[in-house]
C-alpha cells in the first residue's frame, strides 16, 4: 500500500505521486488522469472511460453500415 500526502497548491488541495506510481501509470507531468468512483472506493486510472465508451460505439456503427463506409471509402 501506498500513502499519498496532500499539499496545498494555491486556494487548492494536490496530492503528490511517487516516481514509482507514475511509472506503474504510465504517465509523466502533464498527462491527465481520470477519477472513477467505484463501489469499493475511487479509481485513478490513465485510461478514460468516456473515450473507450465513444470507440464502442464507432466500432458498432462501422460494423453495421459496413457497405456504406466501403462505398465512401471508395
Amino acid at each position: 500500500m501506498t500513502t499519498l500526502k496532500l499539499i496545498s497548491v494555491g486556494n487548492s488541495t494536490g496530492v503528490v505521486l511517487p516516481k514509482e506510481l507514475l511509472s506503474r501509470l504510465r504517465v509523466e507531468k502533464g498527462d491527465a488522469l481520470y477519477v472513477v468512483e467505484t463501489p469499493t472506493g475511487i479509481e485513478l486510472s490513465a485510461y478514460d472511460p468516456e473515450f473507450d465508451r465513444q470507440m464502442e460505439m464507432a466500432e458498432s456503427i462501422m460494423r453495421q453500415d459496413r457497405d456504406v463506409l466501403k462505398k465512401l471509402g471508395s
